[in-house]
């Protein structure tokens, strides 16, 4: 049973009103985290030390009534320590397996470019599949299940960049930026009123009723105008001069669904050209594998997704 889409348009105004009351002045980026949740995606959150990432997230677990696990990723992390291992249980004579930290709902991995591709990879069955594969053994993961990631963009001494498959599993990656003087100053004044660092948000809807919400999503049309849309612009980004390796037809399905919830959050059934163009650069920018010299060009992913939305024509009107 899925909700109707004005309960799911309702209920999002309400997580998101909940969690301004923590995270200031980032609603744009809130909304985005949230579209990602309800297309059955993950998201990555890329930005400078100290802007609310990990806060997000912690934030959205304590809304959405989900369990939260987090996992501080750093070069000697091994993949049994995400997935979990089998152990020896000596009074029974038997190995038991004993679950990881990714057997949660929400399971934030922070600064997941630290650790290497080994164990970055060991998420990657979790994220497509909703699953662990461990001795033989499959564990499927609980649902709604939901990873946001983080990274810092400028820090590479001690990294390791994410591999490209591990890129193309995340939906939406997104920044957060500074606030704004006025969000700053609101920022201070709340934590100096409230007198500890902790506030306590209240759950607007629990992990089942997020699952309905997913579902609802469903329900928001899609012209064959729009979808053919959609195939053209990843189309562009595959041949485009800047790019080595454009976006898959994942790329694309991911356009879809995050469309789907900008339409929902717009107060819409239907999708338009400009919930595509506004979804676009977060969906496509991080999936593309641009030609080596761009890099002393100073070209991104983000430069070549504008380019493409100004050179492919939107469908008209009907």
């Amino acid at each position: 049973m899925s909700a109707s889409l004005e309960q799911t348009r309702s209920s999002s105004k309400a997580i998101l009103d909940e969690l301004e009351r923590v995270v200031v002045g980032k609603r744009g980026v809130l909304e985005l985290v949230l579209i990602g949740m309800l297309s059955r995606g993950h998201i990555l959150l890329e930005d400078f030390p100290g802007l609310a990432k990990t806060l997000i997230a912690r934030s959205f677990a304590q809304v959405l009534g989900m369990s939260f696990n987090r996992i501080q990723f750093t070069p000697d992390l091994l993949p049994a320590d995400i997935t979990g291992s089998s152990l020896y249980d000596q009074r029974e004579a038997a190995f038991r397996f004993r679950k990881g930290p990714v057997f949660t709902n929400l399971l934030l991995g922070d600064e997941i470019n630290r650790a290497p591709p080994k164990t970055q990879a060991a998420l990657l069955e979790a994220m497509q599949e909703g699953q662990v594969s461990v001795d033989e053994q499959t564990y499927v993961l609980e649902q709604p299940f939901v990873v946001i990631a983080t990274e810092n963009p400028i820090e590479y001494e001690g990294t390791y960049p994410l591999p490209e498959a591990q890129l193309d599993r995340f939906m939406l990656r997104a920044g957060v930026g500074y606030p704004q003087r006025d969000e700053e100053w609101e920022i201070l004044r709340r934590r100096a009123e409230r007198g500890t660092d902790e506030i306590l948000l209240e759950v607007v809807v629990d992990a089942s009723e997020l699952i309905e919400m997913q579902d609802s999503l469903e329900l928001v049309h899609v012209s064959r105008p729009i979808g053919l849309y959609i195939v053209d612009l990843v189309a562009a980004t595959r041949s485009h001069p800047d790019v080595e390796v454009g976006a898959s037809p994942r790329g694309a399905l991911a356009l879809l669904k995050a469309s789907r919830g900008h339409a929902l959050m717009s107060d819409r059934d239907f999708i338009t050209p400009e919930d595509i163009k506004a979804i676009a650069e977060p969906v496509l920018a991080h999936r593309l594998t641009l030609r080596p010299e761009m890099w002393v060009r100073r070209v991104s992913g983000s430069d070549v997704v504008r380019s493409v939305l100004d050179r492919v024509p939107a469908p008209a009107p009907s």
